[in-house]
């Protein structure tokens, strides 16, 4: 078979499994948070089969902690921070129409400066409605397109059964997709799928491990210093530190205006340095010491595709969209990492100059 038919193959199969996955897009979630948590737990079951637990006992250990770890955050957690968002949502015009006083009153030089008078009032409300306008639709077309009522009750019951059948045969599964690989390119395609494993098991891990710790270090920092609604902005932060710069960014922003709000209308600015010093601390743990201990180099993954990623994903696919958003940005970037090795060693490339020597293998380019 030629390449040109292989590849017209793979295209195929591949724009066959996007419109499937688009038509389906539906009922998708419950099967591919299944996926995504044994993918997850793998590795702990392979440790407690070495040391001698029988796969089926293994699996069903981890997978029923794992719900109950769940579960139990979802009875201690979700009552406390609903409340807190109740109240935030209900302190906000309070909040907006102080920091309007505020700018209006620190204004005056500007005004002077140019000439012409300036006036906030009823623009940051203004601008506040149209930005919770646009969260709501966000959010109401999360829930249409993969958490209608179905979707969130399927979640929490399919989910788990088809972690554990997945859980229990992943390594025959693995063995049987080896099997099936064409013979000629078997060994490039591991070294491929051994590197988009390796990505994402350092971004869904050790990402996920960040992002808890921040979280819990924003929520209990910002709590301490006496922040309202500090646990909920210092999860919220943490949560989605996963896209560096954006998390400790937005929970600082958001927690200097709370607090501006809660002192006002005398501002303490020594404890909105406070707060703004949790979140610069933070950022400085995570660069410093969290990331490059825990992640390092693995992950591979730009700021600027993983974000891409995600609100592409989400608008075609909504909420199992943005769970797919990070493999498929991953194993996109693999195998454009390896085509450009490819490239960079053909004649498309070199055109009759010879290949140059390097240490970096078949896949380095000249130096």
């Amino acid at each position: 078979m030629t390449v040109q038919r292989q590849l017209a193959y793979w295209a195929i199969g591949v724009a066959a499994f996007i419109a499937v996955l688009y038509v389906l897009r539906g009922i998708l979630l419950p099967f591919v948070a299944g996926m995504i948590l044994a993918y997850l737990l793998d590795p702990i079951a392979d440790r407690l089969e070495r040391v001698g637990l029988g796969r089926v006992y293994a699996t069903g250990l981890i997978v029923g902690l794992s719900v109950l770890v769940f579960a139990l955050a979802l009875v201690f957690l979700l009552p406390l921070l609903g409340q807190q968002l109740a109240r935030l949502a209900a302190l906000v015009p309070a909040a907006i129409t102080g920091i309007e006083t505020m700018l209006e009153d620190r204004g005056s030089w500007l005004s002077a400066l140019i000439g012409e008078e300036i006036s906030l009032d009823g623009q940051m409300t203004e601008i506040v409605k149209q930005g919770l306008g646009w969260l709501g639709a966000v959010f109401q077309s999360l829930w249409s397109g993969g958490m209608a009522l179905l979707g969130v009750l399927s979640l929490f019951v399919v989910t788990p059964v088809v972690a554990f059948y997945l859980l229990v045969d992943w390594d025959h599964m693995v063995a049987d997709l080896d099997r099936w690989l064409p013979r000629d390119h078997a060994a490039t395609i591991r070294q491929i799928v051994s590197d988009i494993d390796r990505a994402l098991a350092g971004f869904l891990r050790d990402q996920a491990l960040v992002c808890l710790i921040l979280g819990g270090y924003y929520a209990i920092a910002l709590t301490l210093a006496g922040l309202s609604f500090g646990l909920l902005i210092g999860f919220t932060a943490g949560l989605i530190s996963f896209i560096p710069y954006f998390g400790s960014i937005t929970g600082m922003i958001l927690s200097v205006g709370v607090a501006i709000g809660q002192s006002w209308p005398v501002i303490d600015w020594l404890f909105i340095a406070v707060v703004a010093a949790i979140f610069i601390a933070g950022q400085l743990v995570e660069g410093n010491f969290l990331s490059p201990r825990l992640i390092g180099g693995s992950v591979g993954l730009h700021p600027v595709s993983l974000m891409f990623a995600l609100f592409a994903f989400g608008y075609l696919f909504g909420f199992v969209g943005m769970l797919l958003a990070v493999p498929a940005a991953a194993a996109i970037g693999v195998v454009m990492r390896f085509s450009l090795g490819r490239y960079l060693q053909s004649r498309l490339y070199l055109g009759n100059s010879p290949p140059p020597k390097s240490e970096g293998g078949p896949g380095a380019g000249p130096s």
